[in-house]
């Protein structure tokens, strides 16, 4: 059983086309095969370890829904998670600083998505304070010495962190100081700068004695410092995601060479052990790991990443740094449909009816209509299904008794609807709102 809250955070995502971010493990289908691989290396993180991941798969595979499923999987056991969208104008992958101030923005936990990194901060600061005021050299009564001794241990905890990014320890004393002093302006102008936002104005970085804006090396640096806040703070690790890299691939040859050398970069970092606590994924298409435009553009990255997937995929090792993504059969999208008419009908007054209108036979046919109609390729028909079975179906028996869907349905696919890839995959010539009984 799901809560009520989590299944309307799913079904309103169904019913726009998005992969829900959280609550994906109760319609989860064929990610078993991915668990065991996966959890062994979350728990290689948790342990001080990092990993790098590569998920490779067509249009429709589910790289989202396996990325959101494994970010879902990790907050339940602590971790905090970010997914950053990989784009030419608005976060480029050679631009770090830029990454890095996206990774904070979207920074998620259990506890929510909104203010995590201000939450993360100012727990790790309560947390210094409590173990300040357990070694009993001082009181709460006593807040100067208190604060004295909260940034002589801030300073022991991140000594590590002071000798490669010494700014990172001077904002965050700078803002625990404008915190105790009650300047509210200050203390957050000096939380966004280490957060790597711009234009910080300049009474807060004089405040901390810092000047300028996090630039690509700091942001490195910056990375590290988070992931020593996190585990001061009993956190396991952090998880993020760098989704659709393969937009690099339409890039300017030299903006697409300083990405892939930026990619190159986290890889080595990461198996250098330079992040303890970081699990990274990327998510990316087969052309952008195989073709010349993509990662075999910068052979030193092609070799780290280079996987065999020359054999039958029942026999691919989860434990590679690629994993591959096999697109959906209908049999696989029949299940995953059923899965979420349950999750419908289990928040309905009406779910025995749903039950029954949408059984096994209904679904069969649904998947094969909806399919045909992007010219029988079932690998990118998840999300128009499901949206079209939540929206048009679902939805519609819970309110009207009188629907029947095999009787008053017929799907019809308009290219406004449609993204790219699958308004590709309608056959030639296709005439909408010709519509075919259910």
């Amino acid at each position: 059983m799901i809560s009520p809250q989590r299944r309307i955070e799913i079904l309103d995502a169904l019913r726009r086309g998005t992969v829900p971010r959280r609550g994906l493990e109760a319609f989860a289908v064929g990610m078993d095969r991915f668990e065991g691989a996966l959890a062994e290396e979350l728990k290689q993180v948790a342990s001080g370890g990092s990993v790098f991941k590569a998920v490779r798969g067509e249009y429709g595979c589910g790289k989202t829904f396996l990325a959101r499923w494994l970010q879902d999987r990790a907050q339940r056991e602590g971790f905090v998670t970010a997914e950053v969208q990989i784009s030419e104008t608005e976060t480029p992958l050679h631009r770090l600083e830029t990454v890095y101030r996206r990774l904070i923005e979207r920074l998620s936990s259990t506890e929510g998505d909104e203010g995590v990194f201000r939450a993360l901060i100012d727990g790790w600061f309560f947390a210094l304070e409590e173990d300040v005021l357990a070694g009993g050299t001082t009181t709460a009564a006593a807040p100067e010495k208190l604060l004295e001794q909260t940034d002589e241990l801030l300073e022991k905890r991140l000594a590590a962190i002071n000798r490669v990014a010494p700014a990172f320890c001077m904002a965050l004393r700078g803002y625990r100081s404008a915190q105790a002093r009650g300047e509210s302006a200050v203390a957050d102008g000096l939380l966004a700068w280490l957060g790597g936002q711009p234009n910080v104005g300049m009474e807060a970085k004089r405040a901390a004695g810092i000047k300028g804006d996090v630039d690509h090396f700091l942001a490195l640096g910056f990375l590290q410092g988070l992931l020593a806040v996190l585990r001061d703070s009993g956190r396991p690790g952090l998880v993020v995601v760098l989704d659709e890299v393969e937009t690099l691939q339409r890039m300017r040859g030299d903006v697409r060479d300083k990405a892939l050398n930026a990619l190159r970069q986290l890889m080595d970092e990461i198996d250098s052990r330079r992040f303890p606590g970081l699990y990274l994924v990327i998510t990316g298409t087969p052309a952008f790991f195989d073709s010349p435009q993509g990662i075999q553009r910068l052979p030193p990255l092609a070799q780290r990443l280079h996987v065999d997937f020359n054999g039958d995929p029942k026999f691919d090792n989860p434990r590679a740094v690629q994993l591959r993504l096999k697109p959906f059969d209908l049999g696989g999208l029949v299940e995953v449909g059923s899965r979420v008419r349950d999750i419908f009908a289990e928040g309905s007054s009406r779910g025995e009816r749903i039950r029954q209108l949408v059984d096994q036979a209904f679904l069969d046919r649904l998947a094969g209509l909806i399919a045909g109609k992007l010219g029988g390729k079932v690998g990118i028909a998840p999300r128009i299904f499901l949206k079209k079975l939540v929206s048009d179906i679902l939805d519609k028996i819970d309110q009207y008794p009188e629907f029947d869907p095999g009787r008053d349905y017929s799907p019809a696919l308009a290219p406004s609807e449609l993204n790219e890839a699958e308004d590709a995959a309608r056959p030639a010539g296709s005439v909408d709102g010709i519509n075919i009984k259910v």
